[in-house]
């Protein structure tokens, strides 16, 4: 087959679908791999570094659309790219379609196979594409949210692990899977009082071993995430439902009753978000304040990291890759948990919480295939 990877144009966005060691390997087994020129800048690889590894370059991204049988990118196709998707095309990305009308349709008109990362599962159900970009995301929220609690970022002034005499910052995790595990993590390691909020027992429970008498444990209930929020100096939202749009669990009403210049981090922004009045900001812009609280709302936190963030990511989807690079469809059809990952298909959603969310006819995935 051949493999395409472009440059990504989403603003802020360094990370790169395939590593040169990634695409050494689908050469290897003998596909032919276009990479667009450049697309490796953001990881310190230059263009020789993908020849070294057997790949093509391509002058621009509409060439690398025009040949490829399958695209392997990061993030979600912008405008000018899914206008250049075809039918019979595979497109191998996060998506996150669930909150985004405007890239479905763009998606469903063009007939591509469109993959996302995001809903893969394993047999442990587990999302294993999504796990090592969530383990990122959540190291991430409580680095970003020590900044914005700085004054000048808008912050109460306060150090997150305190000193000596001055107690740390207390810190409340909406969300006890991997985004929420890693950000308690290192905010256990940082010195602060770390509360994680779960609606699973069996999950809090695990939680509660893990970290012993390091974090509280809370069932979450509208009451406890009120009285907690309002109670933190930093709220990391971490909560997923996978393909769905995000609840919102911190209300607009509750901002008024939450400390002056406290922050809330959205890693769940790009399902839409966990908190009421998030919207999507960029590493360039990253905050916003309503009523005197800071809201951190990047959609593709990882990226800020992307030498970490490629090859992690790379790592988790290249079975997969290689398995649809040899495969085709049947790839899908021969993998439940690979099929799990397929939102559209030939003008058809064929991810139920996608269709849910935006009014879509929900057509399954082996009706979609043709068994």
């Amino acid at each position: 087959m051949r493999v395409g990877t472009l440059k990504e144009i989403k603003a802020d966005e360094h990370r790169v679908g395939l590593t040169p060691s990634a695409v050494r390997e689908y050469v290897a087994r003998g596909h032919e791999v276009i990479v667009e020129t450049g697309a490796g800048a953001g990881i310190g690889k230059d263009d020789a570094a993908y020849e070294q590894a057997g790949a093509t370059i391509a002058a621009s991204a509409e060439e690398v659309f025009e040949k490829a049988e399958m695209i392997v990118k990061v993030k979600e196709p912008q405008p000018a790219e899914w206008a250049q998707l075809r039918e019979g095309q595979i497109l191998f990305t996060y998506l996150h379609l669930a909150p985004d009308p405007k890239q479905t349709e763009g998606l469903v008109k063009s007939g591509c196979t469109a993959i996302a990362y995001e809903t893969v599962t394993d047999s442990a159900g587990g999302l294993p594409l999504l796990q090592p970009m969530s383990e990122v995301a959540g190291r991430l929220s409580i680095q970003a949210a020590a900044h914005c609690l700085e004054k000048h970022a808008g912050g109460r002034g306060f150090l997150l692990g305190g000193v000596p005499g001055v107690s740390p910052a207390r810190v409340v995790v909406i969300g006890g899977g991997v985004v929420g595990t890693h950000a308690a993590r290192m905010a256990v390691g940082l010195g602060a009082e770390v509360t994680i909020l779960d609606r699973s027992l069996p999950r809090l429970r695990v939680l509660d071993e893990m970290f012993s008498s390091l974090v509280r444990t809370r069932f979450s209930t509208a009451e406890s995430i009120e009285e907690e929020v309002m109670a933190a100096d930093a709220v990391i939202g971490a909560v997923l439902i996978p393909g769905a749009s995000a609840p919102k669990l911190v209300t607009r009403d509750m901002l008024p009753g939450m400390k002056n210049g406290a922050v809330l981090v959205d890693v769940a922004i790009d399902q839409g978000g966990c908190f009421e009045t998030s919207k999507p900001t960029t590493h360039h812009q990253p905050t916003f304040i309503i009523d005197g609280v800071v809201h951190y709302c990047v959609a593709n936190m990882p990226g800020a990291v992307p030498l970490t963030s490629s090859y992690a990511l790379g790592n988790a989807t290249l079975p997969f890759g290689l398995s649809l690079a040899a495969k085709g469809l049947d790839a899908l059809r021969g993998n439940p948990h690979l099929k799990a990952g397929l939102n559209v298909h030939k003008g058809m959603v064929t991810y139920e919480a996608v269709a849910e969310a935006l009014g879509y006819d929900y057509v399954p995935a082996d009706t979609a295939l043709g068994g």
